[in-house]
């Protein structure tokens, strides 16, 4: 075992003890958890960051959107402002976060709001939207107050939850066992041309009981300038999936990587900059890209700057819209 295993094991142990104590507690209703009129689906993990969970939001709303009024409620990650905001035309990513302001973006005509508090930021929601019939949440497998309808579990196909430990020995901030909540489970990032023996090997490890639906997506990204010398700037948990591809096109690109959420610095702004005057194209992430627009970026490297959007694609997902589509509409119908 490798020295820093031998140290971060206990710190690891005693969160997975206060983890497992504070479940515990749920699932024996000493906490209580309260359910809402409007149908829910939670998109989340069991790690930190690295799994893809705003773009799997976005493909959810492209799925639903054409026939269902859709909503979306995040807890507003790393935002300046306090309680509940709706997204708005002069909302940036210190009002509402990144990767809210990242869906706003893309999705304007839909309602997006940000509230720590779940359950009022529905209530707010349905006051001020009393058409929406589905609210998706960004990130709210861990927010154990709030019974979701219908809960997306996204795991990475390079480390699998049941392959992770807990902080800070591995990745996990919940333990495994709570995958039994999951309605659906998607491996996400898989390989493009993954095989069904390979789709096999997953899920005989994950060895999911009958009721789980089990899905996997891969990452679809949009073409790289060619002949070009590319910077790619991030802030996020796992830049190596993007960088590896631009690689790919331009074996000479160079990656500036901070931390995931990186508020960049005037400083850091300038070094950019500089670093930058010795490339033609600087690309970034959506969810950077929406940092970057917040800040008095150097008009020099505001020219430079452009967003790598990326979809996702799920493998076979007729069998995943259809359980979605019942729960919606079985829903809706017990509401009538």
């Amino acid at each position: 075992m490798k020295w820093y295993n031998v140290l971060s094991a206990p710190i690891a142990w005693l969160y997975g003890f206060a983890v497992f104590i504070r479940n515990l507690l749920y699932k024996t209703q000493l906490l209580h958890s309260h359910r809402v009129s409007v149908p829910t689906i939670c998109v989340g993990n069991l790690a930190v960051g690295g799994t893809g969970k705003t773009p799997f939001v976005e493909y959810l709303i492209r799925m639903l959107g054409k026939d269902y009024k859709v909503a979306v409620l995040s807890r507003g990650y790393r935002r300046k402002t306090h309680g509940f905001v709706l997204a708005d035309n002069t909302s940036t990513a210190f009002t509402i976060g990144d990767e809210p302001m990242q869906i706003h973006y893309k999705f304007p005509h839909i309602p997006v709001a940000v509230c720590a508090d779940r359950i009022y930021g529905i209530r707010r929601l349905q006051t001020l939207h009393p058409e929406i019939q589905v609210i998706l949440l960004d990130d709210a497998f861990q927010y154990r107050r709030l019974t979701c309808g219908f809960y997306i579990l996204l795991t990475a196909y390079d480390n699998l939850y049941i392959d992770d430990h807990f902080l800070p020995m591995g990745h996990l901030r919940d333990s495994r066992l709570e995958c039994s909540r999951a309605s659906a489970i998607v491996v996400t990032k898989c390989p493009p041309t993954m095989t069904p023996i390979q789709q096999r090997i997953v899920d005989t490890k994950l060895h999911l009981p009958a009721f789980q639906q089990l899905a996997f997506s891969s990452i679809d990204y949009p073409a790289v300038p060619q002949n070009q010398r590319i910077l790619l700037v991030t802030g996020i948990a796992n830049p190596e999936y993007l960088f590896s591809h631009i690689c790919k096109v331009c074996p000479s690109a160079q990656l500036m990587s901070f931390g995931d959420h990186h508020v960049f610095t005037n400083k850091e702004l300038q070094k950019i900059d500089t670093v930058a005057a010795n490339f033609d194209v600087v690309l970034t992430t959506e969810k950077d890209y929406m940092r970057f627009l917040a800040l008095p970026l150097p008009e020099t490297l505001s020219a430079k700057l452009s967003p790598l959007p990326i979809t996702i694609q799920v493998m076979d997902d007729s069998n995943l819209e259809r359980q979605l589509r019942q729960y919606i509409n079985e829903s809706l119908h017990l509401e009538k």
